[in-house]
């Protein structure tokens, strides 16, 4: 997810870095089935989706413009289950 700062933490991928809501503090990128989940409680409790099922595709939508998750197997499948 942009940064609305443009912090980055150090990465292992792509331009070497990811913002600070898909990275631990040690710059690590969470696992995807977190980070989705995370995305998707964010989506549902600011009422940008009316249902679980709506956010979800929402939050897949919204990782394939990400470098990080785009090429991710569930992301490319627009699926959140494995």
């Amino acid at each position: 997810m942009p940064s609305r700062t443009g912090a980055t933490r150090p990465g292992s991928e792509g331009d070497g870095t990811y913002c600070p809501h898909c990275t631990d503090e040690n710059g690590t990128l969470q696992s995807f089935d977190e980070r989705f989940e995370r995305m998707t409680q964010f989506m549902v409790q600011q009422g940008k989706a009316a249902t679980r099922e709506e956010a979800e595709k929402q939050t897949l939508a919204y990782m394939a413009t990400m470098p990080a998750w785009r090429n991710h197997p569930k992301v490319r499948a627009g699926k959140s289950e494995s």
